[in-house]
């Protein structure tokens, strides 16, 4: 028996005594008939409620349904679905339960961090620029020096090398410029102008005295290598799927070059004697860099990694500027050796506007392949770059950020310190 009907049955006698009450006995005869035609009178209206309720139910649930396949058809188009009411509590028993709306859809584009390595971990949307002023400040204290030799990366110098004390500072300021070409893709140029400032003591090893020291303060300014950079995104990613984004640097010999650069010897011809008058502001070599980045997102955690490799090609005839031009050794072939470089980190994000990453960056530079015009090669060695990296990222506004990261030289050839600052501008 349903609770409608029980509720009615229980009734009865109550209609009963109220009809009695009110006819003051006058048709005692008739009170079980009419009391039984009101009560029927009742479940029928309690029925007719109940059959109404279910029929509402159903209808909700059938509106739902078609909401739901017009906004799935709607998303296979490219447009955002409607908004629209969550779908009613089924009240009916007989009514099967239906999920309430859906899942958000997964994310086409990588979560964005504090960038702390030089590749960002967000593309361009298409059709927007991205212009990118930076600063970076880097010091290193060391006591070797290549006088005559050339740069492979910034402030690590790579050929002939003399045993002195150099305090290295270099200050660089870039302008970069992205564009997205497509969802996935986008291209950057990268123009940096640097001045460096090295202040150097020196002496040649066992001969003269403590007062026989070298001492020489040398800089450089100009313009950098230029660079064009190409990334794209290879999968859709999203959920619990990391993004892959590979990439494809180009580095110009726009800089000054280190072999143009004139180097000055003293009277008894002695290499340790040699001191530069200029320092470069370029490599000195063309290159090209393949890399891959991957990012995974774990909330409220982004962990993101990549491995990169920096091919140098070989010149030939290469004559350094050195005075005089008889102490010169000239390198009928030179080649840098290539670069292997990885990195890993892990980004957080504290709030809507500002994130916190982590990370590490490791480059192995290999030995480098010269040979003389003479015949004789020259002998080379790998090089081991380590730097920690903290970084930190505002949100000024929605075309406006502030990111800020330092990096501390964790081997004996990386620059001591490295601060760098960024601050994009969506155009």
């Amino acid at each position: 028996m349903s609770k409608s009907c029980a509720d009615a049955t229980l009734l009865r006698p109550l209609l009963g005594m109220l009809i009695a009450s009110l006819s003051g006995g006058g048709f005692a005869a008739d009170e079980p008939g009419k009391a039984d035609d009101i009560s029927a009178r009742f479940e029928a209206q309690i029925r007719q409620i109940e059959a109404l309720k279910r029929e509402l139910a159903r209808q909700e649930a059938a509106l739902f349904d078609l909401k739901r396949e017009v906004d799935l058809e709607r998303r296979g188009r490219g447009v955002a679905p409607t908004p629209g009411p969550e779908r009613a509590v089924q009240v009916a028993q007989a009514q099967p339960a239906q999920p309430v709306g859906q899942a958000p859809e997964a994310p086409d584009r990588p979560p964005e961090v504090a960038p702390i390595f030089e590749q960002p971990g967000v593309l361009t949307p298409p059709g927007k620029w991205i212009f990118e002023p930076s600063l970076q400040y880097s010091y290193s204290s060391s006591d070797r020096i290549a006088l005559v030799g050339y740069t492979v990366i910034p402030a690590i110098l790579i050929g002939l090398i003399d045993v002195r004390n150099v305090k290295s500072n270099s200050l660089t300021g870039t302008l970069a410029l992205r564009r997205g070409l497509t969802n996935r893709f986008e291209l950057e140029a990268r123009v940096p102008y640097v001045y460096r400032f090295d202040n150097t003591r020196g002496r040649e090893i066992f001969t003269g005295s403590a007062g026989d020291d070298i001492f020489t303060d040398v800089d450089g300014r100009g313009i950098g290598d230029v660079e064009l950079i190409g990334r794209y995104q290879l999968n859709d990613g999203g959920g619990d799927s990391p993004y892959y984004i590979a990439s494809l640097r180009f580095k110009s010999r726009t800089g000054k070059d280190p072999f143009e650069v004139r180097s000055s010897f003293l009277a008894d011809g002695a290499r340790i004697a040699a001191v530069q008058e200029e320092l470069p502001t370029g490599s000195g070599f063309y290159s090209l860099t393949p890399g891959l980045t991957v990012l995974i997102p774990s909330d409220p955690a982004v962990f993101f990694g990549g491995i990169s490799y920096q091919y140098s090609f070989k010149r030939s005839g290469v004559k350094p500027n050195v005075v005089p031009a008889e102490a010169a050794a000239v390198y009928d072939e030179i080649q840098p050796g290539g670069v292997f470089g990885f990195n890993f980190g892990m980004g957080l994000a504290l709030n809507e506007r500002s994130s916190f990453s982590i990370g590490y960056d490791h480059l192995s530079v290999g030995p480098t392949k010269a040979r003389l015009d003479s015949g004789e090669r020259v002998p080379g060695v790998r090089v081991q770059l380590g730097t920690l990296l903290l970084g930190y990222s505002y949100k000024i506004d929605n075309s406006q950020t502030l990111n800020l990261s330092l990096g501390v030289g964790v081997t004996r050839d990386t620059p001591d310190v490295q601060l760098t600052l960024r601050m994009p501008f969506s155009l």
